[in-house]
């Protein structure tokens, strides 16, 4: 998991923990520690954790355009619709093979809508306030922040470490009003996506708007934009005519961040150009949580309207975030995938929505 702020000290200050503890119900290990050492829970093979053994849930069926709206806007307002047919996913040139990130392979999808922008912290105040939602980060007490975004203060009183990545650390009082803690908050950051977001969190909130989770098929279509076997939404070079395209790590991780792209933690949910669908920041700035359960064995995969694993410990996480950099979490492309427990929340997770046509 990772974390976001707008303004970073480019010194990046880093915590010395003299013994990393592992905390007590984070057991993976990965070579990609913003996506899988922060699992919170264990594996629990008999399904009494609640999600072992869960099917994926079915999709909501969304009715005439006019069922929901709230602020006076249409719920399909802010959402782009694919339309039906075949479609290419995955790729034969992966770069992290033990992901599942190959082999490309077709699929067919029903016409769907999708949201253009990640979820921001307005649109998440506006369902908490409706609702009275309270998020998994929130009961557990504590959530993941990356160290660098830390104050000093907060820091102080942290004794623990993700031993994989040490840079992760639990912060009490960490979830999506206070991202970095009590001492941080929002109230600059309103048209930013909101972070700190477990699976549920996410579902919940799509369901409330009558919406539901993108499937991971129907997210990876979607960040492809139309382009066939292209690395990112918009072709195979990272930054074209020099431009920054998304919002990730530039310099060296997880020293320094230069900050090139004019962001050093999370940006407005509008920043940089979409792609040839409308759809805004699909990889890079945090990751999106997929209705799909994880599975890395594609080879009696559904080809049609494809929703992942019958059931499984992880739910897949798409896209990247402003942590990921090239040297050691090359995920910001659109066939890069990653996983976590749907409890887990951290400063880099969020989410946008989708819906049935």
């Amino acid at each position: 998991m990772s974390l976001f702020l707008r303004n970073l000290d480019s010194r990046f200050l880093f915590l010395v923990i003299i013994s990393y503890v592992v905390a007590e119900n984070i057991e993976k290990s990965s070579d990609c520690p913003c996506g899988k050492d922060s699992n919170r829970q264990k594996c629990d093979s008999t399904g009494a954790s609640g999600y072992c053994s869960t099917k994926n849930d079915e999709f909501i069926e969304i009715g005439a355009k006019s069922q929901f709206s709230y602020d006076g806007k249409d719920k399909f307002s802010d959402m782009v619709q694919i339309e039906g047919g075949s479609y290419f996913i995955g790729t034969n040139h992966p770069v992290f093979t033990h992901d599942g990130e190959g082999p490309r392979r077709k699929i067919i999808l029903d016409s769907f809508y999708i949201d253009k922008y990640e979820v921001s912290n307005r649109d998440f105040e506006t369902f908490v306030e409706a609702t009275g939602h309270k998020t998994e980060a929130e009961k557990f007490g504590d959530s993941f922040v990356f160290e660098g975004l830390l104050s000093e203060k907060t820091k102080s009183n942290i004794d623990k470490a993700v031993k994989a990545a040490p840079w992760w650390l639990p912060v009490k009082g960490a979830f999506w009003r206070h991202p970095e803690g009590q001492d941080s908050s929002i109230s600059e950051r309103m048209d930013h996506p909101v972070v700190h977001i477990s699976w549920y969190d996410a579902s919940e909130y799509c369901k409330w708007l009558g919406k539901r989770l993108p499937t991971e098929a129907e997210w990876e279509v979607t960040c492809r934009g139309g382009l066939k076997d292209r690395l990112y939404p918009w072709g195979n070079k990272l930054n074209p005519n020099n431009e920054h395209r998304a919002n990730i790590w530039q310099g060296e991780f997880p020293t320094k961040n230069t900050g090139e792209d004019g962001f050093e933690g999370t940006a407005p949910v509008t920043s940089f150009p979409p792609n040839k669908y409308g759809v805004h920041n699909i990889v890079g700035n945090v990751w999106e949580w997929t209705s799909d359960w994880w599975q890395t064995d594609h080879s009696n995969a559904e080809e049609k309207n494809p929703t992942g694993a019958d059931n499984a410990l992880d739910k897949v996480k798409k896209g990247g975030s402003y942590l990921c950099h090239e040297s050691y979490c090359y995920r910001y492309r659109c066939a890069a995938r990653s996983q976590n427990t749907p409890d887990t929340s951290g400063g880099n997770v969020g989410f946008r929505c989708a819906a049935s046509a």
